[in-house]
């Protein structure tokens, strides 16, 4: 007797709409960017109340960061527009922030130099390999994200003059975890480079073959 095929199986082959929650999310991300901008730019960094609101936004906009990429992983909601649009989103976000905090004399431009730098080189990676797989993140790389976004909002938010010095250090960290999370993330990619030259096509999927042997499957788009 011939099995007949699952249809949950099928179902959750089909490419994910476009419009969902998740790319709500992203894009909502990148709508916040230019409000966070004026707020910013409107205090001057001397306002403590147009301070405190752009924190805040720049908080809410970079937590749903975290929930989109959850919400697309969970749901099965990953798209093409998602995985272009969820990174851009993020530099965007967290690019603006640390140059309006350099422009405004509060961090360093050598600070802002080295992550814009690393993030750019990461962003390039991924673009390389995203028509194959999505390298998934790191738990350094998730710490780097949070320990930047806690760094940022830090700097943003008009605290005493005795407890403005912690976001210094946590900005410091943040650099050190940056700088290292870079690293591994281009090891990775290099590693995945390699193993698609001995990738060998099995039916409608390729075979690939990790440097230790193990093997996992990469879909042909």
């Amino acid at each position: 007797m011939t099995a007949q095929p699952d249809p949950a199986v099928g179902a959750a082959r089909r490419p994910a709409p476009v419009l969902n929650v998740a790319n709500g999310l992203t894009a909502l991300r990148l709508v916040l960017v230019p409000v966070f901008v004026a707020l910013t730019v409107a205090s001057g960094m001397v306002r403590p109340g147009l301070r405190m609101v752009a924190a805040l936004v720049f908080v809410v906009a970079s937590l749903t960061d975290f929930v989109d990429g959850w919400i697309a992983r969970t749901w099965h909601l990953v798209t093409e527009f998602g995985k272009i649009a969820d990174p851009i989103a993020d530099k965007a976000l967290t690019g603006t922030a640390l140059v309006l905090l350099s422009w405004y004399g509060r961090l360093p431009w050598w600070v802002t130099v080295v992550i814009l730098v690393r993030e750019v080189g990461v962003t390039v990676l991924r673009f390389g390999v995203i028509k194959r797989e999505v390298i998934a993140a790191s738990r350094g790389g998730k710490a780097k994200t949070a320990l930047q976004i806690l760094a940022i909002s830090w700097y943003l938010w008009p605290f005493p003059a005795w407890l403005a010095d912690v976001g210094a250090v946590v900005m410091l960290v943040a650099v050190v975890v940056t700088v290292v999370t870079g690293g591994d993330y281009l090891v990775r990619a290099l590693r995945r480079r390699r193993a698609a030259a001995r990738c060998r096509p099995r039916r409608r999927h390729w075979r690939c073959s990790e440097p230790g042997g193990t093997r996992w499957p990469w879909p042909s788009r």
